[in-house]
């Protein structure tokens, strides 16, 4: 029986190095992608869920893994890439919990609401608008089929950045800025209907207080910009979503705006 199950032994052993080789990449994005790799999700089912992508991913790539390098220097060369690459790709999806974290940092400081629970969402000390967006943005991403558009977006990387291939400084600095820039104008875009309401309350309170020396007008004028922080939130936040949500969505089918 065993000499029957030997000519299976280097079959194995490629469909095991192409699982790990996967498993190397995967993993690292996992890290960072939003929802699956968050810090409230324990490491044993972060574990687990790179282990489900890498069996779901692996069919599609094993014929540019290859086989089985010879020397254990030769597989470290090109599994040290995969990791580079795992958290480049995973870092720019993390990039759009960001921009939720900017708009509801920028809304809160321009609503007079940045104090009102800020810090108790964790380890991250951000007001409590951003912690919202946070949480509605990943909920609404992960029942909109984040799970399927990840493993897409996973296999795409292989595409632009095949198995084993370092990527160049300069591309990686250049994608970077670019992104970075366009999360930052995300953020500012989705918090605009707040820095145009603050724009208007101020205005009207300096009016107030030149008209009128005497009122107080700090002390009435504080209650209602809350209030109407979180009126304006109430209107605006399934819009901020679904711009958001658009947003991410066409990231991760089109990195780059490199169309699959």
């Amino acid at each position: 029986m065993i000499a029957d199950l030997l000519p299976l032994l280097p079959l194995s052993q490629s469909v095991l190095w192409t699982g790990f080789a996967v498993f190397v990449r995967i993993s690292a994005m996992m890290a960072v992608l939003p929802a699956f790799g968050d810090q409230v999700v324990p490491i044993r089912v972060r574990l687990a869920l790179s282990v489900m992508f890498t069996l779901v991913v692996a069919p599609t790539v094993t014929s540019e893994i290859g086989p089985l390098p010879d020397a254990p220097l030769q597989a470290m060369a090109l599994l040290a890439p995969e990791v580079l690459a795992g958290l480049f790709f995973g870092i720019f999806l993390r990039f759009f919990v960001l921009a939720l974290q900017i708009a509801g940092s920028i809304a809160a400081q321009s609503t007079s609401l940045s104090q009102i629970f800020g810090g108790s969402a964790g380890v991250d000390a951000q007001p409590a608008i951003g912690h919202l967006l946070v949480v509605a943005g990943t909920a609404l991403a992960a029942i909109s089929g984040l799970h399927i558009k990840a493993a897409a977006y996973m296999i795409q990387s292989y595409v632009m950045v095949p198995f084993g291939v370092a990527m160049r400084p300069e591309v990686m600095a250049s994608a970077g800025m670019a992104e970075v820039g366009r999360i930052f104008g995300l953020g500012f875009t989705l918090a605009a209907p707040f820095l145009i309401a603050s724009l208007i309350y101020n205005v009207v309170l300096g009016v107030i207080n030149r008209a009128m020396p005497q009122l107080m007008v700090s002390f009435v004028g504080a209650p209602a910009i809350t209030a109407g922080g979180l009126f304006l939130l109430l209107l605006t936040a399934p819009i901020m979503l679904g711009i958001w949500l658009a947003a991410f969505g066409d990231f991760m089918a089109a990195p780059f705006g490199i169309s699959p």
